[in-house]
């Protein structure tokens, strides 16, 4: 599948799979700042024009387990119609320095078909195994 993708700085480097069997391409930093929320953002300086029927699904790159920093919304949602910069908004947290630089691979995007859901009002669900549990109610420890 291809997808049109803009360079809207010179620095910008298209996404790419890093080895073979790879589901998420990487997405590099290419500018640094703080919003009015105090978090870092980093734009990838780059746009994209996801096919309908398709969404974009940014992710944090695993390394991040190993600072206190986290992507702001967990996963980002590119949806077809937006044309924006692709960006990364991090939390400060306590933190006086940002976890990337300019030029560091700051995330992954894969892109996948999703299904066109209608929701049914209905008063009764379907019994299964669980029921009703939640948290926890599927093992110990």
């Amino acid at each position: 599948m291809k997808v049109n993708v803009m360079k809207l700085d010179a620095g910008a480097i298209i996404p790419k799979y890093a080895k073979r069997g790879d589901a998420g391409m990487d997405l590099y930093a290419v500018s640094f700042g703080i919003d009015q929320n105090n978090n870092y953002v980093f734009g990838t300086g780059l746009a994209m024009e996801i096919p309908e029927g398709y969404v974009g699904l940014i992710f944090p790159r695993s390394s991040i387990s190993k600072t206190a920093h986290s992507l702001r919304n967990a996963v980002g949602v590119i949806d077809s119609g937006y044309r924006g910069e692709l960006i990364f908004k991090f939390d400060i947290n306590t933190h006086n320095s940002p976890v990337y630089e300019i030029g560091d691979r700051i995330g992954q995007i894969i892109i996948m078909p999703y299904p066109q859901i209608e929701f049914e009002e209905v008063f009764e669900l379907s019994k299964t195994e669980r029921g009703k549990g939640g948290y926890g109610s599927t093992g110990t420890n």
